[in-house]
């Protein structure tokens, strides 16, 4: 059980990389909290498509990874 969920959590971690490389750079907010960026203030939109989409299976496999973590160290205890 303990090599099964291992496996997973890698699997699941290797995913979780992949997933937060595909996302869309976001070079722009950068930037701007460096340059002060007040006229981006009001300018904040909602993710859409497929930004919305990698956010989304991002956190899934965040959530995911970290259960597998905590489901490890228990069977590890025992």
């Amino acid at each position: 059980m303990y090599n099964m969920l291992l496996i997973a959590m890698i699997v699941v971690g290797f995913l979780l990389i992949v997933t937060v490389l595909m996302q869309p750079s976001k070079q722009q907010d950068a930037l701007s909290a460096l340059s002060g960026g007040a006229g981006d203030l009001f300018a904040t939109q909602k993710a859409r498509g497929f930004e919305a989409v990698m956010q989304r299976i991002t956190a899934i496999l965040g959530a995911i990874w970290f259960i597998l973590g905590l489901a490890l160290v228990y069977l590890s205890s025992h």
